[in-house]
């Protein structure tokens, strides 16, 4: 039985037998300056690469992994992304070729503090240089190359693992294809470093780190050390699975043989992660890493974070988690948002959790990020065929009368070709995708339903997870030919204000919604006293409705009116006769377009 869960929990100083090592050729310079003769690089590489070489995965570990990311059989000892790694599962080692090494500065295999520096014959311990997640990528390059491998598929990695990922989109932008950043950020915020800070402290006010000169030593820095991973464990949890986990047992400590107190289930937890990871890691290799982590840097304002993605040329799948405070989702935003200004291809899910930071490591929550990251490399590694596939799919399904919105068919009509969209309250994608099936490569959705994210996602449809509100005025002027709010009108709080955006930032604005003028609603109310409610657009209860404004043609074209703006064209329909109608469309049409500007 185990002791606790956490994304420790089966970890160990073990290496897989499976481990391999490459040495790079020549001496390796610093960006920080100075340089390491040897660099030995300790990687491990699951599945086949094809004959064309296109089918590779780079996976980024984070401040405390290792190569080891997933077994390679049952026997193996287990990785630390079993859940996401190997035959049949997310990632699937049955069509990809998986690579992981482990970063420089570790301790795991790869050169950092604790290997023998050649020119003195003694353990570099804190003489080890100043490195940057820029010269842990440089290593990362030169395993690729070892491997003649040209070009990746995707590079993935949570945390620090994502620094390596966005580092490898800024560095070598022609080396990826694919960039899925976890959990991640341009930069660690002030608080988190802060932690950092304290944690390093931690370590080196140990009387037994002397200087970073332990090695030869027979007492180790391990309390120093467990007091840091301690600290960071808390910044992996988030107030909810901490209360989850220890709130019932608050005052009842799991027994544990340790010196630290353990007076409270958390205490317990702290000590017994604390010790249990000073078995496994190396206390130089945790200064080392973490200031690298902390030196890290795309731009704290949009400005510079913009310039420093200008030449990324990769698709950008990026995803945080709402528990999340040490990497906030706000910061996963900004790099969002940089991308859209710079007009690459990017989508961003913001997974709901309770877990905290360590959402990504643990079973929970793996069905929703999994999802995501499986269906952005299986249409990246197959996108001619998937498009071809998914238009096919969509004719069909258009031939056979399936799509019951006949306002998608009008509104694609008003939309030029080669125009750029934005699809406010995309839902699952179907209008994108019906315009996809007409040749309008260029879009955007916006949605606010974490499901509806997931289904665009897998259909391979460009998606910003969040609200109209705060997202529409992030968007540059005129960012868009045409920006669609298609039955979300009644839906939205502050009509004003998302009209007046959708304006700002599209060329055009074409509003779809239902008419609740509609005769039959009228009858419904007067004959029966009570709120309507009829098949199609006004099938809800009055309890249930997501609906907060009923809006008429007339209340819309008077508002419009008021606030000056400006329709261009306006379409009134029968859903259920598919037909235009012409004749007091306030009281005859259920469902009204307007082109505005």
């Amino acid at each position: 039985m185990k002791v606790f869960t956490s994304s420790d929990e089966d970890r160990t100083y073990q290496y897989s037998q499976y481990l391999k090592k490459f040495k790079l050729p020549l001496k390796l310079n610093l960006e920080r300056g100075g340089f390491l003769d040897e660099v030995n690089v300790a990687y491990e590489t699951y599945g086949e690469l094809n004959p064309q070489k296109s089918n590779c995965i780079l996976i980024c570990h984070a401040i405390t992994g290792d190569s080891h990311v997933a077994k390679h059989n049952p026997e193996d000892l287990p990785g630390w992304w079993d859940i996401m790694v190997g035959p049949e599962k997310y990632i699937d080692t049955n069509k990809y070729f998986v690579i992981c090494s482990n970063i420089l500065g570790s301790c795991r295999g790869t050169t950092g503090p604790n290997s023998i520096n050649k020119q003195t014959g003694k353990f570099y311990g804190p003489d080890f240089p100043l490195i940057t997640v820029g010269d842990m990528v440089n290593v990362q390059k030169n395993l690729i190359d070892h491997l003649k491998i040209d070009k990746l598929l995707g590079v993935i990695g949570g945390s620090l693992g994502g620094f390596q990922c966005i580092e490898w989109a800024t560095k070598y932008p022609e080396k990826i294809l694919g960039c899925v950043p976890i959990a991640s950020s341009p930069r660690l915020t002030t608080q988190g470093l802060a932690f950092d800070v304290v944690a390093r402290n931690a370590i080196t006010s140990d009387p037994n780190f002397n200087y970073g000169n332990y090695y030869n030593q027979e007492k180790k820095p391990d309390i120093g050390l467990a007091l840091a991973r301690m600290l960071g464990h808390i910044t992996y949890l988030s107030p909810e699975s901490m209360n989850e986990k220890f709130e019932i047992d608050r005052n009842n400590p799991r027994e544990i043989s340790t010196s630290f107190e353990k007076k409270f289930s958390i205490g317990s937890y702290l000590a017994y992660q604390g010790e249990k990871f000073v078995e496994r890691f190396d206390a130089n290799s945790y200064i080392t890493i973490s200031t690298a982590l902390d030196l890290f840097d795309l731009g704290s304002d949009k400005k510079t974070l913009s310039k420093n993605l200008l030449k990324t040329k990769c698709d950008w799948m990026i995803i945080s988690f709402s528990s999340d405070w040490l990497y906030p989702s706000f910061q996963s935003l900004n790099i969002v948002e940089s991308l859209i200004d710079n007009s690459k291809n990017v989508s961003y899910c913001n997974v709901e959790s309770k877990a905290g930071h360590d959402a990504f490591l643990l079973q929970q929550d793996v069905a929703e990020y999994g999802q995501i990251t499986q269906s952005f490399f299986d249409l990246l590694s197959n996108e001619k065929n998937t498009i071809i596939t998914k238009n096919k799919d969509l004719d069909d399904k258009i031939k056979i009368g399936l799509d019951n919105r006949i306002d998608f068919q009008y509104i694609s009509e008003l939309i030029p070709d080669n125009a750029k969209i934005l699809d406010l309250g995309c839902e699952e994608g179907n209008l994108i995708d019906r315009l996809i099936s007409r040749g309008i490569s260029s879009s955007l959705g916006v949605e606010i339903d974490q499901a509806n994210v997931i289904e665009c996602i897998k259909k391979g449809i460009k998606v910003i997870h969040s609200d109209l509100d705060s997202r529409l005025e992030k968007f540059e002027d005129k960012k868009f030919d045409v920006a669609i709010l298609s039955q979300t009108l009644q839906s939205i709080k502050n009509v004003e204000r998302i009209l007046k955006e959708m304006t700002r930032v599209s060329k055009f604005g074409i509003v779809s919604f239902p008419n609740f003028a509609h005769h039959p609603m009228r009858e419904m109310f007067y004959n029966e006293g009570r709120a309507p409610k009829s098949s199609g657009w006004y099938g809800y209860n009055w309890y249930d409705t997501p609906n907060v404004r009923f809006p008429s043609i007339v209340d819309f074209t008077e508002f419009c009116k008021e606030k000056n703006i400006k329709i261009i064209k306006s379409l009134f329909l029968n859903s259920k006769t598919s037909k235009i109608i012409e004749n007091n469309p306030n009281l005859n049409a259920d469902s009204a377009i307007f082109l505005i500007s």
